[in-house]
């Protein structure tokens, strides 16, 4: 009982510090390009896991042969670059559209990639289940209270949050692929990495950061980089081995609800009583969408 009121506190913690991130994302673009951001956080994401790393290699002794080690260390590598370009396509294109979508409405839309994640398992051949299909439909109704302006259409950049989402269901994909196959803390790490190197090819294509302007964002890029990446990750591994996958899920869903209310209280954003609407459809939607009726 008390490990798994731990590992509750620990998801619970995870969304929060997921959901804020949202705020450090949105704040840090007052200081530097959204590529150099993600370049930065996503070292620093890498350098916070090493500890980790560290700790599991001492805490046990390692008896593979050299031909396990080989193995394990190409599918490492595969991992790391199949989730990394992945994870890149999500990050790049959310991180540009922060510069113009508020953090609430932005974690609310992201959250959606709960949803994307069994729609894209259907295009590989699988089953889609009822509560999934009503879940979309919650999903798009509340998609069109947040997003919908009368007489402006669709803001391109809340849809390009939509098209972000659906690419963290596919990074949530090739992570599930490898799973079985890889050290998780490992592949994380190195995936964080191709991130950070595909990143700086980016800020070095179109942006021009000083070192000035990086140190003036350290708050939020320290943030999004050891506490998103590193601690909330350690977070999320202790709590999901000591709780069920149905309440890690429902907990996690918090995290869109701690973007609006970190948008509140630290930026000010506020929303719109047809946008409070969305936001209940869809996260009604995103809790639907995990649940799954147990059976005796």
């Amino acid at each position: 009982m008390k490990n798994k009121l731990l590992a509750n506190f620990a998801l619970f913690l995870t969304a929060l510090i997921w959901g804020v991130s949202f705020v450090a994302q949105r704040e840090g673009m007052e200081h530097i390009g959204p590529f150099t951001f993600n370049m930065v956080r996503s070292f620093l994401g890498a350098l916070s896991l090493l500890p980790v790393i560290l700790w599991v290699k001492l805490s046990k002794p390692d008896t593979r042969t050299k031909k396990r080690k080989r193995y394990q260390h190409i599918n490492l590598a595969r991992a790391g670059v199949g989730c990394g370009l992945a994870l890149f396509t999500a990050m790049s294109i959310q991180q540009y559209c922060m510069q113009y979508v508020t953090a609430g409405k932005a974690g609310f839309i992201s959250a959606l990639y709960i949803i994307f994640v069994p729609i894209i398992a259907v295009l590989q051949g699988h089953k889609l289940e009822k509560r999934i299909v009503f879940s979309v439909i919650l999903a798009v109704i509340g998609l069109y209270f947040l997003c919908y302006t009368p007489g402006g259409g669709f803001n391109v950049y809340d849809l390009l949050v939509l098209v972000a989402a659906f690419f963290y269901g596919v990074h949530i994909l090739v992570v599930n692929f490898y799973s079985n196959k890889v050290n998780a803390v490992k592949a994380c790490c190195l995936q964080f990495v191709v991130v950070g190197i595909l990143s700086a090819v980016l800020t070095l294509l179109f942006e021009n950061p000083t070192a000035a302007s990086i140190i003036d964002c350290k708050t939020s890029l320290l943030y999004a980089g050891i506490l998103t990446c590193g601690v909330a990750y350690t977070l999320q591994i202790f709590g999901q081995k000591n709780t069920l996958p149905v309440i890690a899920s429902i907990i996690f869903s918090l995290e869109s609800v701690f973007a609006v209310l970190g948008g509140a209280v630290i930026l000010g954003e506020t929303m719109l009583p047809k946008e409070i609407l969305g936001c209940v459809f869809m996260i009604v939607a995103v809790i639907l969408s995990n649940l799954k009726p147990e059976r005796s």
